[in-house]
Parts: C-alpha cells; structure tokens; sequence
C-alpha cells in the first residue's frame, strides 16, 4: 500500500469524507502487530460494533478482538465515548446539581410516608434509572448500603444520589439523615462508587443531608 493511501496519511492529505468507514476504524487502530494485520483488526472491531451496538460497547468488548490490547482499547473506548457523549442526541436528563435531582424527586415529594430514592449515573453524571428503595421510616439500619450498591453496580453506574420525602413537609435535616449520608458514602468509597448527595425533598422545596 503506498503511504498515500493509508489512512492516516490520506486523512491529512484528502480530508476525512475520503475516508471510508473502516478507513477510519484503521486511522484510529493506527498500527497491528505480529500476525495481526490492522487491516483485519478494524474489520473485527467494526463487526463487534455492529453486532453490540455502539450505545452498548464496553472497553472489554473491545478488548476482545485480536489484535487490541490495553492501550489500543482506551483509545477506541476514549473516542467513542466522548463521541457518544458529546455528538449524540442525549435521552437521559442530566444530574448536574442539587435542583436537577429535585426536579426526578416530585413524585415522593408529598407522599404519606418516607420513600427512600435511589438515582443511578453515568460518568457524565446522567441519570441511568431511578428505584424506590424502601417505604417507611428512614434509619441508617433499615437503609443498608447492600440495598443501595446492589441496584448500582447492576447499573454500572459511576455515581449515586440517594434522597427521601419528609412527610411532614418540614425541612428539618436530622443527625439520623447525615448518619445515613455517611453510612453510604464510606460504603461507596470501598465499592467506587460516589456518593454525589442526599436529597432530602418537602412540600416546601428541598435541602442536601451531606
């Protein structure tokens, strides 16, 4: 293959509309190895993206074609979800502060009884799912980190915001609901999972118990 035309080269030369798909795949692969043509690496990636779904693709998925190895994979991986993040039409709200998490929480905001939350996010902090954990009066025994953690890690999800009604309307922030904020925050620093915060919502607006 003349310089030329490898894809890199063509790239600086002609632009990137002259490349093809799997030019690209190629450009980004950059280099194979011993017995392993870059040519054949980019059509087995590009297979797997196929069959998986970009939305989809995890860095061990990458990591299983031939030919790719750690640092190969964090580069694709890297590419592909700054592209996912930053160019695709993005469904799920982002949690970027105390008053875009309040805003998931109306639904508990004038419940009878205690609803204790659980939002689930992405590493770009969007919201992955929403669960009630439990209903009844809120105690750092009754909501215990397995509760919380085992819906997380389900989700894979980077961080967590945990939060509960005062059905009193009052917002008067207890000792027992930062127990339960630190109580989940040691929990999710030996799983690696981040405890952004803990929204406590009222009839009359809502505060943070951290």
């Amino acid at each position: 293959m003349n310089k030329i035309d490898m894809p890199r080269e063509k790239l600086h030369k002609r632009g990137a509309s002259a490349l093809t798909d799997m030019e690209l795949l190629q450009a980004v692969i950059g280099s194979g190895g011993k017995g392993n043509d870059f040519k054949l690496i980019a059509k087995n990636l590009h297979n797997k993206i196929i069959s998986i779904g970009a939305e989809n693709l995890s860095i061990e998925d990458i990591k299983e074609v031939k030919g790719i190895g750690d640092a190969k994979a964090t580069v694709v991986f890297a590419a592909l979800e700054f592209w996912r993040r930053k160019f695709t039409k993005q469904s799920a709200p982002l949690i970027d502060s105390p008053e875009s998490a309040a805003n998931q929480l109306d639904f508990i905001r004038h419940k009878k009884q205690e609803h204790f939350v659980l939002l689930t996010l992405d590493g770009a902090r969007r919201l992955i799912s929403t669960r009630t954990i439990s209903i009844g009066t809120l105690t750092s025994s009754l909501v215990h980190p397995r509760e919380v953690f085992s819906p997380a890690i389900e989700d894979r999800a980077a961080s967590i915001i945990i939060a509960h009604n005062h059905p009193s309307g009052i917002l008067d922030i207890s000792e027992q609901d930062r127990e339960v904020s630190r109580c989940i925050k040691q929990a999710g620093e030996l799983m690696g999972i981040r405890l952004d915060d803990h929204i406590v919502v009222a009839a009359e607006g809502f505060a943070s118990a951290m």
